[in-house]
């Protein structure tokens, strides 16, 4: 089975429960087994700023699901809980899944990028990637503690769940 990390996110149509939903998604995958979850967070949008904050979260799985089947069912959930893609990057959404890291797998594909393209500059994704994998080091070697030196917290702020 492959270690996965998940990052969540939503800032529409109550973003706490959003995430509970994806959560309680994740451990319905068949050929999954759910670890653990990051504390929600509360973010400043990356993109334009007349949208509400987010909450984001990070989840660890164990799987059998190749990353493309894995993608293929985070995007079947996000569906099943209104995410309409647009062509706006960025931009407002009730649920964003993204696959963080795919045990030390380097993929680039038409679909799908692992390790996550933007994971070395996110706050919302580094804070609790530390929090559920203290000691994790990236295919290229990095430890996520030199990562988090480098990025500041930027606002972001552990709530409820």
């Amino acid at each position: 089975m492959a270690i996965v990390y998940l990052g969540l996110g939503a800032n529409l149509n109550q973003p706490v429960q959003q995430l509970n939903n994806a959560v309680a998604a994740l451990t319905q995958l068949v050929s999954s087994e759910h670890i653990a979850v990051s504390s929600f967070y509360s973010s400043k949008p990356m993109g334009p700023q007349d949208q509400p904050d987010y909450v984001n979260a990070v989840a660890k799985i164990n799987t059998d699901l190749s990353p493309l089947a894995l993608l293929d069912k985070t995007q079947a959930i996000e569906l099943a809980c209104g995410r309409v893609r647009k062509d706006e990057r960025w931009g407002p959404r009730t649920l964003d899944i993204d696959i963080l890291l795919y045990d030390s797998l380097e993929l680039e594909s038409e679909r799908l990028t692992v390790p996550h393209y933007g994971l070395h500059l996110r706050e919302f994704v580094l804070y609790p990637l530390y929090e559920i994998a203290p000691d994790l080091q990236l295919p290229n070697g990095q430890s996520i503690n030199t990562l988090l030196a480098n990025v500041p917290l930027n606002g972001l702020t552990a709530i409820q769940r």
